[in-house]
C-alpha cells in the first residue's frame, strides 16, 4: 500500500513539475513572438525610410536637371537677343550714306529717307523679343516634372512598379484615384498583376493622398510611406 502511495505522489509531483516547465516555456515562446513582431515593425520602418530617402534622391536629381536645363537655356536666350539687336546700327548706315550722296543740292530729299528708316529702326527690337517668348515654353517644360507625385508612398508600389506606371503616363495620385475598372484591368496587364490593385487598395490610398487627407491616410494605412516621402 505504501509503495502505491509513493508512486501516486511521484506521479502528482511529476505533473506539477511538467506544468511549471510548460508555463516557463510558454512564457519564453510569447516573448520570442513579441521580439519577432518588433523586428518586423522595425523592418517595415527601415523600408519606409529607405523609400523616403530614394524619393528625396529622385527629387534632388529632378531639381538638378531642372537647374541645368535653365542654365543651358539662359545663355542661348542672351545670345539670341544680342544677335537680334546687332542689325540695328547697320540698318541706319544706308540712311547716312544716302544723305551723303544726296549732297547739299537736295536737303529735303535727304531728310525724308532718314525719317523713313529711322521710323523703321525699332523693328529689330521686336525680333529681339522673340527669343524670350521661345525661352518661356522651355522653362515651363523644364518645371513640369516637379508636378509628379511620389507614387511609392502607396502600399504595393516600389521602384519597379513606379517606373512601369510612369511608362504608362501615370505620375499623380489623382490619376490613380480616377481609375475605372477598364483602367485597372489595363494596368494589371502591364504590371503582370491579378487583382493586386484591389487587394492593396491603390485607388483608396490615392484618393486620400490626392485630397490631402494625411491624417486619415495614416490611420487607414499605417505601414505606408509618410508625408516626408515626397
Amino acid at each position: 500500500m505504501s509503495t502505491f502511495f509513493y508512486m501516486l505522489l511521484a506521479f502528482v509531483v511529476g505533473i506539477l513539475v511538467g506544468w511549471f516547465i510548460w508555463g516557463r516555456l510558454r512564457g519564453e515562446l510569447d516573448s520570442v513572438r513579441g521580439d519577432l513582431d518588433r523586428t518586423r515593425s522595425e523592418r517595415d520602418r527601415l523600408r519606409a525610410d529607405s523609400d523616403r530617402l530614394k524619393g528625396e534622391l529622385d527629387a534632388s536629381g529632378r531639381a538638378r536637371a531642372d537647374l541645368e536645363s535653365r542654365l543651358r537655356d539662359t545663355p542661348s536666350a542672351k545670345a539670341g537677343a544680342d544677335k537680334a539687336a546687332t542689325p540695328a546700327p547697320s540698318a541706319l548706315m544706308p540712311t547716312t550714306s544716302a544723305a551723303a550722296k544726296a549732297g547739299p543740292a537736295k536737303p529735303a530729299a535727304a531728310k525724308k529717307p532718314a525719317a523713313t528708316k529711322t521710323a523703321a529702326a525699332p523693328k529689330p527690337a521686336a525680333k529681339a523679343a522673340a527669343p524670350k517668348k521661345a525661352a518661356a515654353p522651355a522653362a515651363k517644360k523644364a518645371a513640369a516634372p516637379g508636378k509628379a507625385d511620389n507614387l511609392r508612398r502607396l502600399i504595393g508600389i516600389g521602384p519597379v512598379n513606379e517606373r512601369l506606371l510612369k511608362g504608362q503616363g501615370v505620375t499623380t495620385y489623382a490619376q490613380i484615384a480616377a481609375w475605372t475598372a477598364a483602367d485597372v484591368k489595363r494596368i494589371e496587364e502591364v504590371l503582370n498583376f491579378d487583382g493586386r490593385i484591389a487587394r492593396e487598395k491603390w485607388i483608396e490610398q490615392a484618393k486620400l493622398l490626392a485630397a490631402g487627407d494625411e491624417a486619415e491616410f495614416a490611420r487607414q494605412f499605417p505601414t505606408a510611406g509618410t508625408a516626408s516621402n515626397s
